[in-house]
């Protein structure tokens, strides 16, 4: 009943199924803790993923957008007292974002909006750096400097910020699952404080070239993606765990391949 007075409908069967099927398989077992996922090789993919997603969500730079953005604003001409309600429209535009990402997340998937988040950002952060080294020089680079702003932030939103919190749910079961947001959340706040710290001293070596480290970060996210985070969308969780199962255990597979018929014998007793 509660199910569907929170679904709006009465065709429950599949999802009922899939609920009672995780349930089934987690039965007599009890809530891991954090430092258990770690040693616990089944779920080995799952964690690296959730670890680098949320990593790269802080270290991609997103947040130090606000710290330029007072500052191109300025240069566009944009008086003084107005500043602070456009900076306030750059949140504004990554709140919008963040809800649209979850409107269409399940008709989009989950990969193509995380990857196509950080591809963009990669390739703005490229325009931003020659923008601001440009900007003394070319008197409408302010301008390009202040969409690349507007730009990032939105690829931001509309890909890392809507999805990287839903994926922990879809690939961990109910016994893992709390130890998983519980590292991602303190992933998430470290990172902050990392990036929050150390910006200043990035800006003061590189300059206008300071997003080099957050470019790195978006490419290297955008590989991990393309190359080992499968999707989830319309997946049931024990499909999902299949898919992570392959990889997990693909060492262990071939290291039996490779033992003679004696050792394997031995290893089956």
């Amino acid at each position: 009943a509660a199910l569907q007075k929170l679904r709006g409908s009465s065709d429950l069967g599949a999802e009922l199924e899939e609920m009672l099927a995780e349930q089934a398989a987690a039965k007599g077992q009890r809530a891991q803790k954090p430092w258990e996922l770690f040693q616990n090789p089944a779920v080995r993919w799952q964690l690296m993923s959730i670890v680098v997603l949320s990593s790269a969500m802080q270290l991609c730079g997103n947040d130090s957008m606000y710290f330029y953005a007072a500052y191109v604003f300025q240069e566009a001409g944009i008086p003084q007292d107005k500043i602070p309600y456009v900076v306030i429209g750059t949140g504004s535009c990554e709140l919008i974002t963040s809800v649209t990402c979850n409107v269409i997340i399940d008709y989009a998937g989950r990969r193509p909006l995380l990857l196509g988040g950080y591809i963009f950002m990669a390739g703005w952060a490229i325009v931003f750096m020659v923008a601001l080294s440009q900007q003394t020089q070319i008197s409408w680079m302010p301008y390009l400097s202040m969409a690349c702003i507007f730009a990032y932030i939105l690829s931001f939103g509309i890909g890392p910020a809507g999805v990287t919190g839903v994926l922990p749910t879809e690939v961990f079961d109910q016994m893992s699952r709390p130890a998983a947001y519980m590292i991602c959340g303190s992933l998430l706040w470290f990172n902050l404080f990392l990036v929050g710290t150390a910006f200043p001293f990035i800006v003061k070596s590189l300059a206008h070239f300071c997003y080099v480290p957050f470019l790195v970060v978006c490419i290297c996210t955008a590989l991990y993606i393309g190359f080992f985070l499968p999707e989830t969308k319309g997946k049931s969780f024990l499909e999902i765990s299949e898919e992570f199962k392959k990889r997990n255990f693909k060492a262990q597979s071939h290291a039996a391949f490779y033992k003679g018929p004696e050792e394997i014998k031995s290893t089956m007793l």
